[in-house]
């Protein structure tokens, strides 16, 4: 490293554009003659579409066009939107279509577009459409799914299950047989959605005149849309381009290509204008991805010491009706449970079902919050069957700080073994416990019991992939007007990373992070992209961008020591000048060396030197790397209306080096108050037969500022050793421990009652219902 930013809390540069209004998001892009478009969706769970009559509709003042399946069938080379990974094997009656043609599997599945002068008259023209549905039986829990004679979410499936995986490694057996203490749990986790600011979108036009389609959409993968286009409507890549304008949050809702984004985009193929559609929040609901249920069934060994010996056990994951994006959340908790334990055996029986609900993939945390709540749920169990206090027995259970690098047997997605490069688990907990003076907690437990107050705390830990590959690209650019500018399929969503890029650049080329622009999520200007998503663009393009600007500076210092006629070695690089060390007055400026390497008349280019003072990078990760976090809660539970404040919160941090700390805890924050909404507010109702029951802010419950508290949060660096920046994720962190340290702090205030809370999220009637069964036991 040769600059000072890294490491630096600079204030981030896409805020300003945000404060002024000046920010351009996907709603935004007005283009001459767009048509806005609505969805004609099935009111259903389940249904056979037996006619559809949009005559009135068509007839309606400013109403363009209706298209079905039957308008957009001659354009797709399939019904089928790619999955992401084609060799994965599962139900193909679940693999995810354009639009609906004969069945609809859900409430809110497409079943026709309009296009209209306003968004106002599509709406009225989809009222009018009158679509003739012959309703058929439907399954809403994926428990009741699994049954033999259960309602089939697809009519022509054999049953509901996607598929069935085991995660293993050890023999718990024997581990079972020997324990002194066995123990068993039986958990759910509710759905929830990601929900962010701003919904979904999308702008696409066809330009008869070049054959080429343009896309804006707000999305976490710009390549994964311009892909999925080009392979749906066999379309040349050349003229497919996508562009992400800024993105109001993601949050895991805008990781898949959706049936919208596909069928806006073929609506503008067929009808050669460009068309827009805008979410709202009610199609939010109905039709964004959300992520669980989830049920566990598990059993936990321990010796006479609270040390573990083996879990095992089973879980039913709800993936609705398409899978959307594989087994990503079943297995990701699945390989969460062990987490920053010694988990010696271990075995996990997946049953993946359908259900007459939208699909599931990740939301933030993406399974690692299910399968951390799962282990720290046992945690907290063993505790209070041996009567040892919660936090002695992590510290029993923790992999201790010299058995690092530690390797669990356990295969991750890329068939990759769980490798924890770096890091120290006890280290994070004992930071933790002193900066919430812990040790003092329960004399105040006891003081507010004598006032007739209920507090409580919880603590969990938690470790999460990071860096996943297989690679981000990294392009630097210096052109001869000596702007700098960054190219990346890293996509930006609110983080931060244009900040953080930016400021990985300028370290190495001697400017001002405002200096750089960074461009990212536009496939004209980057040929490869993965996308954002799994904590993994920091690791991943940040070291691309790292490396793409060092090769920038060697060039620049190389060309520049043949422009001065010195060695490269007596070279200086600030402020955007080269100048010879000791020498005033002797320099050339990076817009001088970009003319040199573009050809530019009068200047001299080394004959060695390639042109353009530009590097492109694809990082390819060596492996993958670990965050891990602490959490400490505080809570006081009023035992009268089950209402749960938050007092304190404590996090301690592990992301090894930190490029910008300030936008690390932001995100840490950011992740903080999703967890407490998993924790306490966010509750996705369907009714038995998987029709939405919360489908407004009013009834599906966000944690607001009040509910937040202030976030303490204390950095751990352990640098990476897999990646030349050191760095780890972070965009997950905050979220996952959140909901096993809430409910943990819950009980722990209401161990007077005897309350044992094996769910999540839990409400205040829920908490009357649960302290009024405990008193009952007793």
């Amino acid at each position: 490293m040769t600059g000072d930013f890294t490491g630096s809390p600079i204030r981030r540069l896409e805020d300003a554009a945000l404060l002024t209004g000046a920010a351009r998001f996907v709603d935004d892009i007005e283009l001459p003659g767009t048509v806005e478009a609505a969805f004609v969706r099935s009111p259903h769970p389940h249904a056979l579409i037996r006619s559809v009559d949009s005559s009135a509709a068509r007839n309606l003042r400013g109403v363009h066009a209706v298209f079905s399946y039957a308008d957009l069938a001659p354009l797709l080379t399939k019904n089928l939107i790619p999955p992401d990974n084609p060799k994965l094997k599962f139900a193909e009656s679940t693999k995810a279509i354009v639009l609906a043609e004969e069945e609809v599997c859900y409430v809110g599945e497409i079943v026709a577009i309009v296009l209209a002068d306003s968004r106002y008259v599509a709406e009225d023209a989809v009222a009018l459409i009158d679509v003739t549905y012959e309703v058929l039986p439907s399954v809403s829990d994926c428990r009741d799914a699994l049954a033999p004679d259960a309602p089939r979410v697809h009519r022509e499936a054999p049953d509901n299950v996607v598929a069935r995986f085991r995660t293993e490694y050890g023999d718990c057996r024997p581990a079972f047989a020997a324990a002194a203490h066995v123990l068993a749990l039986s958990l759910k986790q509710h759905r929830g959605s990601g929900h962010p600011i701003e919904g979904r979108g999308i702008v696409a036009q066809f330009d008869p005149s070049t054959e080429g389609l343009t896309v804006w959409s707000s999305t976490q993968g710009s390549h994964r849309v311009r892909n999925t286009l080009v392979d749906i409507y066999d379309l040349d890549e050349t003229l497919v381009r996508t562009i992400t304008p800024d993105v109001g949050g993601g949050f895991g809702s805008k990781h898949v290509v959706y049936p919208e984004e596909v069928i806006v985009a073929g609506a503008a193929l067929l009808y050669k204008r460009p068309v827009k559609w805008i979410e709202d929040r009610r199609e939010h609901f109905l039709a964004a991805i959300q992520e669980r249920d989830q049920y566990w069934d598990v059993e936990v060994a321990t010796d006479a010491e609270g040390r573990l010996l083996g879990l095992r056990g089973s879980m039913i994951h709800d993936q609705g009706a398409y899978t959307l994006l594989g087994f990503n959340v079943p297995h990701n908790a699945s390989l969460a449970v062990p987490g920053p334990y010694v988990l010696p055996n271990y075995q996990l029986d997946v049953t993946i079902a359908a259900t007459n609900r939208v699909g599931t993939i990740p939301v933030r945390g993406a399974g690692y919050p299910e399968g951390t709540f799962t282990m720290e749920r046992a945690m907290d169990a063993i505790a209070d069957e041996l009567n040892v206090d919660r936090v002695e027995i992590r510290r029993r259970n923790l992999i201790p700080a010299d058995n690092i690098p530690y390797e669990l047997p356990l295969k991750a997605r890329d068939g990759s073994t769980t490798h924890y490069e770096s890091g120290d688990f006890p280290s994070c907990l004992e930071k933790a416990l002193k900066g919430s003076d812990y040790d003092r907690f329960a004399e105040r437990q006891a003081a507010a019991r004598d006032q007739g107050r209920y507090i409580g705390v919880g603590v969990a830990n938690c470790t999460k992939i990071t860096g996943r590959g297989p690679f981000e690209t990294g392009i630097v650019r210096i052109g001869p007007s000596g702007r700098i500018a960054v190219h990346t399929g890293a996509m930006p969503m609110g983080q931060g990373i244009k900040t953080s890029y930016a400021q990985i650049c300028a370290d190495q080329l001697g400017v001002e992070p405002e200096d750089i622009k960074v461009i990212a999520g536009d496939t004209g200007t980057v040929p490869m992209g993965i996308g954002g998503f799994g904590s993994r663009q920091t690791v991943t393009a940040g070291s691309s961008i790292h490396l793409a600007s060092i090769e920038v500076r060697e060039k620049a210092l190389k060309t520049a020591a043949h422009m001065l006629e010195v060695s490269d070695q007596d070279l200086e690089l600030t402020n955007g000048e080269i100048s010879v060390a000791g020498v005033p007055g002797l320099s050339v400026s990076l817009a001088d060396v970009a003319r040199a390497l573009s050809g530019a008349a009068g200047y001299a280019r080394p004959k060695d030197m390639p042109p353009g003072l530009e590097a492109t990078v694809n990082f390819l990760p060596t492996g993958l790397t670990y965050g891990n976090s602490v959490h400490v809660v505080e809570v006081d539970v009023d035992i009268g209306t089950g209402g749960v404040r938050i007092t304190r919160y404590l996090v301690v941090n592990d992301s090894g080096r930190l490029i910008n700390p300030m936008i690390v805890e932001g995100q840490i924050i950011g992740g903080v108050a999703h967890g407490i909404g998993n924790a306490l507010f966010e509750w996705m109702g369907y009714d038995d037969t998987g029709q939405p029951v919360t489908t407004t802010f009013a009834e599906y419950l966000l944690p607001t500022a009040p509910v937040v508290p202030n976030v303490e949060i204390i950095h751990h660096e352990t640098p990476s050793t897999v990646n030349p920046l050191g760095v780890k994720g972070v965009g997950e962190a905050g979220v996952i421990p959140a909901a096993a340290a809430v409910i943990s702090a819950i009980e722990n205030a209401l161990t007077p009652f005897d309350v044992r809370i094996r769910e999540a999220p839990v409400s205040p009637p829920r908490l009357i219902e649960l302290i009024g069964e405990a008193k009952a036991r007793s």
